[in-house]
């Protein structure tokens, strides 16, 4: 039997308690980042480089910018199906920490099944690729929120709502981690910045023969919450590795809207209040998992190119080649030496039960963020890969098992490591 060859890579961003009366603040904003019409879509391998034919509502990349002291982290919401690869992400943290200060970023794709594939370098054409393109976006998004910073009242909330399901648990009582967070920014005045939402569903309700880009649900929800309570609505995936939205007969515009109803009781029960001293800590692991495949023989490129497309396909085998390398990211925010929210960002589809057990586990609110900061397919609990099928098997799961738990776990120690408990 293998035996589990994990190394934890440690890069601490050094972001040391603030300075007494460090007041919060925020700056919000939107960039479109919809691509050319005729770009291979992403999330649906049966689809493999057929081209998009249209747009159904536009992409967007929506970034919130929050300071204490001298630190900045940023929170961006994609309509994306994943977080930019690894490359893409080291040119994004180079350029807004050199233009902007922003020292922690947290990119989470919405995983919608309706935007671009963003793994290849070579539309519209290879010297000029949109992926350059959405890279030098979304750092303009976290320029520009962080050029609007503003002080801002902070308030947090959640409620369950049983608005999703798990999609692939076989045996009885399935977890389902049903819990709608959200963080409101008010400004100091009271009228409203900036609403983030932390659900996990996956947005795969417009179907998938429509070869237009879609944000699909989140899309509806964040135009509903914002018509409603104004400032901007973001959207941030959770661990939907297993989870599906609960439609129950509902399209999905009313099923968005439905969604963006329960958010704005939740905004509302929020009470923003203002931080008398701030501060934001945050640390990233790098880890290395073996591999359940073996991506060496020419055998796999061509299953893989048959069941995706070449282009594709060689993308991914070039970045699970050296072995499965997710990225973890945990920040700390606190007012003064209380700690009132973790932020949890891993690349890959982790499964709704390490959000749950996460949470359940830390005296601290806890939002948990899928498909932040690249991408490494799906991670399943011990239990889901026991059970096997789609998502739990290696064929889209390479990692080895466990690895989901051992990502999880290093999370854990990172925020009792902020709050100071060693």
């Amino acid at each position: 039997m293998r035996r589990f060859a994990v190394v934890g890579v440690l890069v601490l961003l050094l972001t040391p308690w603030a300075a007494a009366s460090d007041p919060l603040r925020a700056g919000v904003a939107t960039v479109d980042i919809t691509p050319p019409v005729g770009f291979p879509m992403w999330g649906y391998g049966a689809r493999h480089d057929m081209p998009s034919q249209g747009v159904m509502d536009p992409l967007h990349a929506k970034a919130v910018v929050l300071e204490a002291g001298d630190q900045r982290l940023a929170l961006v919401g994609l309509d994306l199906g994943r977080a930019p690869m690894r490359d893409s992400m080291a040119r994004i943290r180079e350029q807004v920490r050199d233009e902007s200060g922003v020292g922690t970023v947290l990119i989470v794709g919405s995983h919608t099944h309706h935007g671009p594939v963003i793994e290849t370098t070579n539309w519209p054409t290879p010297e000029h690729p949109y992926v350059r393109d959405l890279e030098a976006r979304i750092a303009d998004a976290i320029r520009l929120a962080s050029e609007s910073l503003v002080s801002v009242r902070l308030g947090t909330a959640s409620k369950e709502v049983p608005l999703n399901r798990n999609r692939h648990w076989k045996l009885p009582n399935p977890p389902v981690d049903r819990e709608l967070s959200v963080i409101r920014l008010d400004r100091a005045d009271g009228t409203p910045l900036a609403i983030l939402v932390n659900f996990a569903a996956h947005p795969t309700m417009t179907p998938g023969e429509d070869l237009r880009f879609s944000a699909d649900y989140p899309g509806y929800m964040m135009a509903r919450v914002q018509d409603e309570l104004g400032g901007t609505c973001v959207f941030l995936q959770g661990a939907a590795g297993d989870l599906s939205a609960n439609a129950d007969g509902r399209s999905v515009a009313e099923f968005g809207k439905a969604l963006g109803d329960a958010v704005i009781e939740v905004a509302r029960l929020a009470t923003p209040v203002m931080l008398d001293d701030a501060s934001i800590q945050s640390r990233e692991d790098d880890f290395h998992f073996e591999s359940r495949v073996d991506f060496s023989p020419p055998l796999v490129l061509e299953l893989f190119a048959q069941a995706f497309y070449r282009d594709l396909a060689v993308a991914g085998i070039a970045e699970f080649a050296p072995g499965i390398r997710p990225h973890l990211t945990t920040a700390l925010l606190s007012d003064g030496r209380r700690p009132l929210l973790a932020l949890v960002g891993a690349s890959g589809e982790f499964f709704c039960d390490h959000a749950i057990q996460l949470k359940r586990r830390l005296p601290v609110r806890t939002m948990v963020f899928g498909y932040c900061n690249d991408y490494q397919w799906y991670f399943p609990t011990i239990e889901s890969a026991a059970q096997g099928g789609y998502g739990g098997d290696s064929t889209v799961a390479p990692a080895e098992v466990g690895a989901g738990e051992q990502v999880i776990n290093r999370a854990l120690m990172r925020v009792f490591e902020m709050i100071g408990k060693w």
